[in-house]
């Protein structure tokens, strides 16, 4: 899943489809009068008007264009005050309301909102904010997305130009407020570690160009509708030329420089957040937030040792099943150097591969779900400024089709692109019926408040993606040893992300041993070590949330194929899983249980 939502814009949850019921008055447990169901989806819905207008690039990303001008410097302390009173404003609002009097769809309403407005005003006691940006998140990346003319932002009429003008503008202020609040953070003791900010510097100086027609920035002039005038594309081609060399450019270049010359030397040589202040504290709220359990970290660290002892004998036996007579790491070193399995010449090999899987995968879903997307849907090569940093994701398209859903596949170097890095898998995961499902029947079922159809909570989501590579045994798509091999790979990259996230951020592991570890026990190159690993040093606890989810469902699934032996539907499972979209661990267990009763009492 792409990560692009900031800190705070990936709050809170979905809730239950909601009963227009009349407007009653009940009394609550202190005699006080509360407003019940209709009154409570008013609520609901001027919840979420109120957060497009604070979170403009989510409704970027979800098709609502009315803030497309809009860039917010969402780290400035007068912006978390904004941000800190409306949280509780809302908090306030949810306390009016008795929820023994709300049907049982708005009951659940009513704790995912609780848990998820009471969580994030818990995470605005740290100072996250003297972290404007790093090598994966941040303003200066989105910017590249949507600025090329093929990302979420639209260039279909004027206006659509214009908002873009008005929002390359503002990254200036942006990007003056993120070395002001870098600079805050040097003071405070918050800093990046330095082989983070080595990344972060070539993402900003790749931006800087002479020549303005160069600019990943000029795709939108190269795409101009055939409705526009010749004036108005000359005037809009003097605007663009103008806000690529006066605008967008400089701000990259002061970025490059100040983090070079300034910040660098001042970072940090640690790995974890346990370094810096309250970096104990801070990772107990990460890991809280993240897999939506009170699963300690420590926990989470035995879970994944023993997580990864398991899948490592079933490595071994694919291994021996091969007739592979060294050991496990010289196998390892046989499928990343062997050229069989590096078989593409072009980028457009690798994306045709894809391809084949979805055709492959696409006729059998019919056997595991009742419900399909209508989302249509793509797979394209990530853009080359953000490859090398990149892993595949997913972007979601929009629920009203004007955009499809797209599987960004990073692609540095096409003949070394590895088949038995997990293909399937990732398709499987990113893909379909991995995210691209899950996502788009949420935002289509248009029977749930519009905040249910675009929340995330990673546990939920992550979870039912590394879920999804799991069916691939069932549906039969790794159809070889190889292909198994690297299935078995990817698990047994969540596995080791309980132990190093876990280790780096505890103290347990520097940045160095998390590289040895991961490649001790994963088929994986040093550079995708390194990578995978500086993502968890600046996404503390995010990685856990795909490992914890995972099992969570998989022993919801186990519970309840025993609970109703032969009357158990894989696909309704599924379906009742997918319908009400991401909520935490906790509300899902409830959700589900109710469910499986009530086909266990159907059966009666």
């Amino acid at each position: 899943m792409n990560y692009r939502y900031t800190f705070f814009s990936v709050l809170f949850g979905i809730c239950f489809s909601c009963r227009q019921s009349s407007s009653i008055r009940e009394s609550n447990e202190d005699g006080n009068d509360t407003i019940s169901n209709a009154g409570f989806n008013k609520m609901l819905d001027k919840y979420y008007e109120d957060r497009l207008r604070l979170f403009p690039l989510e409704a970027t990303a979800i098709g609502d264009e009315r803030y497309n001008s809009k860039l917010y410097v969402d780290f400035a302390d007068s912006y978390r005050l904004q941000l800190k009173s409306w949280l509780q404003q809302y908090l306030d609002s949810l306390r009016q309301y008795n929820r023994a009097v709300l049907n049982e769809n708005d009951q659940i309403s009513y704790d995912i909102l609780k848990y998820g407005l009471t969580t994030d005003l818990e995470g605005l006691q740290f100072p996250t904010n003297f972290y404007p940006f790093d090598q994966f998140n941040g303003v200066h990346i989105t910017m590249g997305q949507l600025g090329t003319g093929t990302g979420n932002q639209p260039f279909k009429t004027v206006n659509d130009y214009e908002n873009w003008l008005k929002r390359a503008k503002a990254f200036s202020a942006y990007a003056d407020s993120a070395i002001i609040y870098f600079k805050k953070g040097i003071a405070a003791g918050h800093v990046l570690p330095k082989a983070i900010v080595v990344k972060m510097i070539p993402e900003c100086n790749d931006m800087i160009v002479n020549d303005p027609t160069q600019s990943i920035f000029y795709g939108p002039v190269n795409i101009f509708p055939s409705d526009f005038s010749d004036s108005t594309c000359e005037r809009l081609t003097a605007e663009f030329e103008t806000a690529i060399l006066s605008e967008l450019i400089p701000s990259y270049k002061k970025l490059g420089d100040f983090l070079q010359t300034e910040y660098l030397p001042k970072a940090r040589s640690t790995s974890g957040i346990d370094a810096v202040p309250q970096g104990k504290e801070m990772y107990a709220y990460f890991v809280r937030y993240w897999t939506t359990t009170d699963l300690t970290p420590d926990s989470i660290y035995n879970i994944g040792l023993q997580q990864v002892r398991l899948l490592k004998e079933e490595m071994i036996q694919i291994k021996d099943s091969v007739g592979f007579k060294s050991n496990l790491t010289s196998f390892f070193n046989y499928l990343r150097t062997d050229p069989r399995f590096t078989p593409f010449k072009t980028d457009s090999d690798v994306i045709h591969a894809y391809y084949a899987i979805l055709d492959q995968v696409q006729p059998q879903m019919p056997d595991y779900f009742h419900r399909f997307p209508k989302t249509k849907f793509v797979i394209r090569e990530t853009e080359k400024f953000r490859a090398a940093s990149a892993s595949a994701e997913y972007n979601p398209g929009t629920a009203d089709g004007s955009r499809p859903g797209v599987f960004y596949v990073p692609i540095v170097d096409a003949t070394r692109f590895n088949v038995t890095d997990g293909m399937t898998s990732t398709f499987l995961h990113e893909a379909i019926p991995g995210h691209h499902y899950q996502i788009s029947l949420q935002q289509e079922n248009t029977s749930l408040p519009r905040f249910r159809r675009y929340a995330w909570y990673g546990a939920y989501g992550e979870g039912w993606a590394h879920y999804a590579e799991n069916l691939g045994y069932e549906l039969g798509v790794y159809t070889d040893p190889y292909q198994r091999f690297g299935a078995l790979n990817d698990q047994m990259l969540r596995a080791i992300r309980l132990v190093v996230d876990v280790g780096l951020h505890t103290g347990k592991m520097t940045r160095e041993q998390a590289i040895r570890y991961m490649m001790d026990n994963q088929s994986t190159s040093e550079q995708e070590a390194t990578s995978a690993i500086e993502r968890y040093m600046v996404y503390p606890g995010q990685a856990l949330s795909y490992k914890v989810g995972s099992l969570t469902i998989r022993g919801l699934r186990d519970k309840y194929q025993h609970l109703l032996s032969n009357k158990f539907d894989i696909a309704g499972f599924h379906d009742e899983f997918l319908k009400d979209g991401c909520m935490p661990l906790s509300v899902l267990i409830s959700k589900m249980d109710v469910w499986a009763n009530s086909k266990q009492d159907a059966k009666k």
